[in-house]
């Protein structure tokens, strides 16, 4: 039966395209379209982040304007320049760049700062004594308003006062905070006197100890909007209860026309994959996986280790579009895009992954000849190479059955098959070990069947790839697969994500056989084994030592095996 093919949507126009063009029509911001990616380097991107890159980058290059990289580095606790590294070497091999727009939050601490100061003198904000769970009770609910805090009231000067004593380092973290003054009755929750500072301590990765107080996100994120000259400050639908906070923040600070739009979409979330940054990080630091680049993980690091190409994510990402409609894709459609790109650009090789000898019995002992092959069919430009053929072969263990069920067209006893791109060789008998298994299939073969020879045509109901036994390279294969077994891990109450771990993501096989023309691949080379899979070569291959990464089989195995 064929393979089912995913669900395709037509093209079309999404709204976020339709909101920039209407804001353009109506000369809103001086016509201009600026964005930004805005990160925050205390993990690793992940296949999310990718869906955000295309989008912030993708309408900058659709209509002309520029997107900025800016890192959201307001929490020195978590952060890294490991990963603000990381960062920017995802967003280039993804395809994008930001020139010279390289920006940090904290490059505006100090504008930050004096801005929150403006909002103490203007009455707008703070100083709060209570700690955070106190603060968080006073909040109210949907239903109910919050309730006042006691320091809300303070004068200027002492708030003031308060304000600077915190960045000197006098009080201990989360014994003060810096709140907004809006409204405490807000049916918005965001809006009842939200926290814009607090205190830590942690040395920053580029400030150092200079600042002991540092702005919550929904402070720093739309000021540095208005900073930067940020025109469509695009965000995922989380964000959409906060636009309100946003505004405000932006109303208090502007001095002209000119306001980021803040624009909401949905985030990116897989079948048979968690998404979570903190969860992610926890596989890591408890080893369930080799690292943030395991190919197991929906890293970017990790689908660049595994073999998928940028091309294939970014097709992928434009194949689920852009809604306000939060939902889960189906990893199968990651897996048509990367088959899709690979099909076309991949060369094909000759790898066997469970070796079984073949002798043929008749084949001359000294001969050895070279089988011309395509490298690709769906590519002519590829050219073709030439494969050592010779008496000795190796096939699939599973090619070959001893007593087959009907129809099967592989090697048995009496049965023929073609060995691509050369002869028809049919079994004659076999050797065994003593267990009883085969470890010698005896063949014969018809010389006038050769590719190209007079007898070429034959029809043979089988075909195989092989490997020469003389000239094959050892290789270990790493077969990967879903890291979980449930299609949403993390959608189970109170249940860790790990319980669903799939036992079969990894398995390793060595004594591979390979064609010799894999002698001289290097690190993320990109083949067909044919009949098998795609796979890439991984970072530990050495000369002498293969190592290939399994990036995605033929056909959706994993889908036929669940119906």
């Amino acid at each position: 039966m064929k393979e089912p093919e995913p669900v395709i949507k037509p093209e079309s126009q999404h709204f976020i395209e339709q909101a920039i063009e209407k804001d353009l029509s109506e000369g809103k911001n001086g016509g201009r379209v600026h964005t930004r990616f805005p990160p925050e380097p205390n993990g690793y991107l992940h296949i999310g982040h990718a869906k955000a890159i295309c989008l912030d980058f993708g309408m900058a290059e659709q209509y002309g304007g520029i997107c900025n990289l800016r890192f959201d580095d307001t929490n020195p606790t978590k952060e890294d320049v490991e990963y603000v590294d990381s960062i920017k070497e995802d967003i280039h091999w993804l395809g994008f760049t930001w020139d010279d727009r390289e920006f940090y939050a904290s490059d505006y601490f100090g504008k930050l700062w004096d801005f929150a100061v403006s909002l103490i003198r203007r009455g707008l904000a703070y100083v709060d004594d209570q700690d955070a769970d106190t603060i968080s009770g006073q909040k109210g609910t949907t239903t109910q308003p919050g309730i006042p805090s006691p320091y809300r009231d303070r004068s200027v000067d002492e708030n003031l006062d308060l304000f600077y004593r915190m960045n000197e380092g006098e009080f201990e973290e989360g014994s003060r905070v810096l709140r907004a003054r809006i409204d405490i009755a807000s049916p918005n929750m965001h809006m009842r006197d939200p926290i814009i500072y607090r205190i830590l301590k942690t040395p920053h990765h580029r400030t150092g100890s200079k600042w002991k107080v540092y702005p919550m996100y929904d402070f720093a994120h739309g000021q540095c909007d208005y900073f930067e000259g940020i025109t469509h400050s695009l965000c995922t639908l989380e964000f959409e209860v906060h636009r309100p906070l946003y505004d405000w923040f932006i109303d208090q600070l502007k001095t002209d026309d000119y306001r980021p739009r803040q624009i909401e979409f949905n985030r990116l979330n897989l079948t048979y994959t968690v998404m979570s940054k903190r969860k992610l990080l926890e596989l890591v630091k408890d080893k369930v996986v080799r690292g943030w680049d395991d190919p197991r993980m929906p890293t970017l690091c990790g689908l660049r280790r595994r073999g998928y190409t940028p091309e294939s994510i970014r097709r992928f990402v434009e194949l689920i579009g852009y809604t306000k409609v939060e939902a889960i894709n189906d990893v199968s459609l990651l897996e048509y895009a990367i088959r899709e790109d690979l099909n076309r650009r991949a060369p094909r090789v000759f790898g066997v992954l469970r070796p079984l000898k073949v002798i043929i019995a008749n084949y001359p002992e000294s001969l050895t000849e070279e089988m011309e092959i395509e490298n690709n069919p769906e590519d002519e430009s590829h050219g073709r190479r030439l494969v050592p053929f010779s008496r000795e072969l190796f096939i699939e263990q599973e090619d070959f059955m001893e007593d087959p069920p009907h129809k099967f067209f592989r090697l048995a006893p009496g049965q023929e098959v073609r060995l691509k791109g050369a002869y028809i060789i049919q079994c004659t008998g076999v050797t065994k070990n003593e267990a009883g298994e085969v470890t010698v299939v005896h063949c014969t073969y018809d010389p006038e069947t050769r590719s190209g020879g007079p007898q070429a045509g034959r029809k043979v109901k089988g075909t195989l790839h092989w490997v020469s036994a003389a000239h094959a390279l050892d290789a270990e294969v790493r077969l990967y697969d879903r890291l979980f077994s449930d299609e949403d891990p993390s959608g189970h109450r109170d249940v860790d994500p790990r319980e669903f771990l799939n036992p079969d993501s990894l398995t390793i096989l060595t004594g591979c056989k390979v064609e010799p023309s894999l002698s001289d691949t290097k690190a993320l080379d990109r083949f067909q084994f044919q009949r098998v899979g795609y796979f890439c070569v991984d970072y530990d291959s050495r000369p002498g030592r293969l190592v290939f990464n399994r990036t995605v089989g033929l056909k959706d195995t994993w889908a036929r095996m669940n119906r």
